[in-house]
């Protein structure tokens, strides 16, 4: 009874490698051969106008936006501010009217000494949420950055 279970395993797999190589010599005819006569198209040819297009819409991706605010923090609490605020940014981009990611982005670039920057983000993030819990707070330190700006321009 073990060599007639052992001969059909054997035949089993006999068969299914048959089965595979058959599959891929099958696939392998079945594929067009280029056409030489054709012309190839070029890579710069205007005729694809999507690529073009592509850029001027918004990347709509709420779930992105989360993770990109939730690494963001991370980079934040590591030091590397560089990084937290291209992940703030690329969350600004994925969700544009998500007010959150400008003031994590504001606190990077007032951490980094990109004043007038910041002094936007935080702007921006109290026009898109006008009744934020810490809207003093965040009033405060636009205030304080105006009057660090305005000292820098005299």
């Amino acid at each position: 009874m073990l060599r007639c279970l052992l001969s059909r395993r054997s035949l089993l797999a006999a068969l299914s490698c048959a089965l595979l190589f058959l599959t891929t010599a099958a696939a392998a005819r079945q594929a067009p051969e280029p056409d030489s006569r054709k012309p190839k198209a070029k890579p710069n040819s205007n005729t694809d106008n999507a690529t073009k297009n592509a850029e001027d819409q918004p990347m709509w991706d709420p779930l992105r936006a989360e993770k990109d605010l939730e690494v963001g923090q991370y980079y934040m609490r590591k030091g590397d501010l560089d990084a937290a605020m291209d992940r703030f940014e690329d969350a600004i981009l994925a969700k544009p009217g998500y007010a959150i990611p400008f003031r994590h982005l504001g606190e990077a670039q007032e951490k980094k000494g990109l004043k007038r920057d910041a002094l936007k983000s935080y702007t921006r993030y109290l026009e898109l949420l006008p009744h934020a819990e810490d809207r003093s707070r965040i009033e405060k330190r636009i205030e304080k950055l105006r009057v660090e700006v305005e000292k820098g321009k005299k």
